[in-house]
């Protein structure tokens, strides 16, 4: 059965401004290089000097002087002070969306339900669309993305309209999880949660994190990647626990 969650304590940030990418590619270990569709997402670590992890977050590319970010709700002030601080010599305009509510329908059949409620405009827009991106269809912001490990959308759409929809989600039969049912389900995919298995003093290395680190090209200059490149050298301990069935 299909399930929803709001998600609306996450923090949307717009980015806009002609050196958006050059910015990203500094500010965040993975490469927004990489993101060349209209749409496409990515997941980075946001580091500080140290190398370690200030934030985990999802980056979307909508236009070369256009990208949003998704960032956590415990991590959201020092998130913004330091996109902030490090913007400025780039001259990008930020801004935090918080007209927008964020709704996640995620499990067997999700899809389908949410797009049920679609408009033919969004129905449109999704049709086909791969794991990762995102698209604006009127007023909503549809994304395959999601904390799960399953298939389905999360849904950024003004506050106003969040609650008629989330009534209309359940009586097509989607089923109100709340955030616990969404922890075990990011624990059963693999996901890192931040203040429990990364913090500023975890590195992406130590996190299991090593993934989203983009270390080609060389020549890429990345807040923390010279500790982290002397960290790879040497090798890095990593904890982990063991239970019984």
């Amino acid at each position: 059965m299909p399930g929803c969650s709001i998600v609306s304590h996450m923090t949307i940030v717009d980015l806009h401004g002609s050196r958006t990418r050059e910015f990203l590619r500094y500010l965040l270990a993975n490469d927004v290089a990489k993101l060349t569709k209209p749409g496409k997402a990515l997941y980075s670590g946001m580091l500080n000097a140290s190398g370690g992890v200030i934030d985990d977050l999802i980056v979307y590319y909508l236009t070369e002087d256009y990208f949003r970010l998704v960032v956590n709700s415990a991590t959201r002030e020092k998130d913004l002070s330091w996109i902030t601080q490090h913007a400025e010599p780039y001259a990008i305009d930020i801004t935090v969306r918080d007209d927008l509510s964020l709704i996640a329908v995620q499990g067997p059949n999700a899809q389908a339900k949410a797009t049920s409620l679609f408009s033919d405009e969004q129905r449109h827009a999704v049709e086909g669309m791969k794991p990762f991106f995102g698209v604006q269809a009127g007023d909503f912001f549809i994304a395959t993305t999601g904390y799960t490990g399953e298939a389905g959308y999360e849904i950024a759409l003004p506050k106003e309209q969040a609650a008629d929809f989330w009534q209309k989600l359940v009586q097509a039969g989607v089923k109100p999880c709340g955030l616990g049912a969404r922890d075990t389900l990011r624990l059963e995919a693999g996901m890192n949660l931040y203040g429990q298995e990364m913090d500023e003093s975890i590195s992406p290395l130590a996190a299991n994190m090593g993934w989203t680190i983009a270390w080609e090209p060389a020549e890429r200059n990345f807040i923390g990647r010279e500790v982290l490149e002397l960290e790879r050298e040497k090798g890095t301990e990593q904890l982990g626990w063991l239970g019984d069935d």
